[in-house]
């Protein structure tokens, strides 16, 4: 009897050990969009039927989408690892189109977003959202408005156009300028920056972390792992042609 009962006990033990073992690595998927609307008006667009889709699979197939800053603070130790299933969605460039288009979507679906914005452009291009509209977003409870420079630097082109101290002032300013102006018109923290097409090196990463910034985003198509340097973080480019099968094959990290 106590054999068998040293057999079933050492048994269950084995049993813990082995699917505590076998558990699967923590990774997520960043998501990142442009722009939205009723039809591919370029190849940064994702059209309105596509975006919803997505939402819509997520939701019923048992996907959690969560803020983009539960992934840093979990990679900081601040915080425990998202649950399984865990997705992120991120939008650059603050287009007209996550007023008229991503919000009420996420509205109907309550999912976070992170919107990255460079505020030149901010009330006064065209394409782009107002400083009252981004304000809207924040009172939903839903979006956290950051950083994406101040316009936009093609920063591996103004490193050859420019002198070194010119290349490093504009750096500076591009940094520097953009949480000042977030800050002042919406409040909050800005502490994170997506940088623009996704080009960083050393010394920029540097400069972001004197500038203030505790997590940066370039473009790169692979989940989010443990260990990864919080200051260079993977996101998946989404465009239109990402559904169906495509879709579900970012999300299990296939590409």
């Amino acid at each position: 009897m106590k054999r068998l009962f040293l057999f079933v006990l050492l048994s269950l033990c084995a049993g813990t050990v082995h699917a505590h073992q076998s558990a699967p690595p923590t990774r997520v998927p960043i998501l990142l969009y442009h722009r939205l609307g009723p039809t591919k008006a370029d190849s940064m667009t994702v059209t309105t039927p596509v975006f919803e889709s997505h939402l819509k699979y997520l939701k019923e197939h048992g996907y959690t989408v969560i803020p983009l800053r539960q992934v840093v603070e979990w990679l900081w130790k601040k915080a425990p690892a998202p649950p399984a299933g865990s997705v992120v969605i991120v939008e650059d460039d603050a287009h007209k189109s996550v007023q008229s288009v991503m919000l009420p979507l996420v509205k109907k679906y309550r999912v976070p977003v992170t919107v990255f914005v460079y505020p030149s452009a901010i009330s006064n291009a065209k394409y782009a959202m107002t400083w009252d509209q981004l304000r809207e977003l924040k009172s939903s409870g839903l979006f956290d408005i950051q950083s994406h420079t101040f316009w936009h630097p093609d920063f591996r082109r103004e490193k050859k156009r420019l002198k070194a101290a010119e290349y490093e002032k504009l750096v500076d300013v591009q940094l520097r300028k953009s949480r000042e102006r977030l800050k002042q018109q919406l409040g909050g923290e800005v502490d994170m920056l997506a940088w623009p097409y996704g080009i960083y090196n050393d010394y920029l990463l540097g400069r972001a972390a004197a500038a203030g910034y505790t997590a940066t985003f370039t473009i790169e198509p692979r989940h989010v792992v443990q260990g990864d340097s919080v200051m260079a973080l993977p996101r998946y480019l989404v465009s239109d042609a990402d559904r169906g099968e495509a879709f579900v094959h970012i999300l299990t990290g296939g590409g």
